[in-house]
């Protein structure tokens, strides 16, 4: 993928994946997330904003550290949890990062346990992601980069609270919303939460 400085290990799975070539939105957004800059990203459906969140996510980890959960993403239901971890296991093929989804059907002392014994990435429905970080033994100030996807959607539904508390309860992390459009909730709270966002709009292709 025509991305600069992008990790070989990430690439060739890219690549054995049939994604040669990054997309307009890709392009223009990897820099910047790359910087740690806090961002919203607008692009109309279908235009791969769930590969953009994973492949900046195996770029940014590159390997597991510690036992720590370093990245949080927020997504809208189960079907949209499994979709994003298969999306992680085939492009994180030749990384070691450890990867769960959770959501609301699922078991919350099993995911807990499964957290405590050592996770990089945790992918999962706001009300779910609330429940774990409310309950004792969730040190979330070790999460380097918090994202939500289909912001609009979950934030629509009056899930922006949820985001607004997990928010502020992480000390420091970089904070990235994913949206087909950018709507008054979506921009209102990313002025609340975010440092200085970086607004990004994509016109459909």
């Amino acid at each position: 993928m025509n991305l600069k400085k992008i990790n070989p290990n990430l690439q060739k799975a890219l690549i054995e994946n049939g994604l040669t070539e990054a997309n307009e939105m890709q392009q223009e957004t990897f820099s910047t997330i790359k910087s740690g800059a806090d961002a919203v990203i607008q692009s109309p459906g279908g235009t791969g904003k769930t590969t953009t969140i994973v492949l900046n996510v195996i770029q940014k980890l590159e390997k597991t550290l510690d036992e720590s959960t370093r990245a949080l993403i927020i997504v809208e239901n189960k079907e949209k949890v499994l979709e994003m971890e298969e999306l992680f296991l085939k492009y994180g093929a030749y990384t070691d990062l450890s990867i769960l989804g959770v959501h609301d059907k699922g078991d919350l002392d099993y995911d807990k346990n499964v957290v405590s014994m050592g996770l990089d990435i945790l992918i999962g429905t706001p009300n779910k992601i609330n429940a774990m970080f409310s309950s004792a033994g969730f040190n979330s100030n070790t999460i380097k980069l918090m994202i939500v996807d289909d912001a609009e959607v979950l934030f629509r539904s009056r899930m922006d609270a949820i985001v607004h508390r997990l928010s502020n309860s992480i000390e420091k992390t970089q904070r990235l919303f994913f949206c087909s459009q950018i709507t008054e909730r979506v921009e209102s709270l990313a002025d609340k939460i975010m440092i200085e966002p970086v607004f990004f709009e994509m016109e459909d292709e």
